[in-house]
């Protein structure tokens, strides 16, 4: 039997015709943002948190440096943006939210916010898919003195704040 003829008759019986190619086991469910919470925190409209994996933005208790860095991951994923949700090797966090690297379009939002010195590296093994693009972002921005790097926004780093270590 001819090739085309077996495909053809694959169409014909339910259950063998072929299907697409599945989404890559990574893909999450898209989000359309409902809202930005902070510099690595968002909310989607179906209810979903999600905490960008990789990185670590100011807290609202840090001050002036807690609002540029949620401005700007807003502006990057505004309400009612869809961005593509890619998860690494832990599907949540302690408080319930969806780890997961962020994109829209091809930006890789978790990197932009790094690069652009409005966030810093947070690596938690085992989920560090693209941790050496986000240190390299990371090493860039703090040398070019971008985002917060300029006004000492980082001299105490979230994630020192949040232990005590500084304020």
């Amino acid at each position: 039997m001819k090739p085309a003829v077996v495909l053809a008759l694959a169409a014909a019986v339910p259950g063998c015709a072929p299907s697409a190619p599945p989404a890559r086991a990574s893909e999450l469910p898209a989000c359309v943002v409902a809202a930005v919470t902070d510099g690595d925190t968002l909310r989607c409209q179906d209810g979903r948190r999600v905490r960008l994996i990789g990185i670590d933005a100011p807290e609202r208790e840090q001050g002036e440096w807690f609002a540029p860095s949620r401005d700007r991951l807003r502006a990057l994923a505004p309400a009612g943006a869809t961005i593509r949700l890619e998860a690494d090797v832990t599907p949540r966090d302690r408080y319930g939210r969806t780890l997961a690297w962020a994109w829209r379009r091809d930006i890789l939002l978790n990197e932009r916010m790094v690069r652009e010195g409005w966030a810093v590296l947070y690596t938690v093994a085992p989920d560090v898919r693209y941790a050496d693009r986000v240190r390299a972002a990371q090493a860039a921005a703090r040398a070019a003195g971008a985002g917060l790097w300029a006004s000492g926004g980082f001299d105490c780093l979230p994630a020192d704040f949040r232990r005590g270590r500084c304020r």
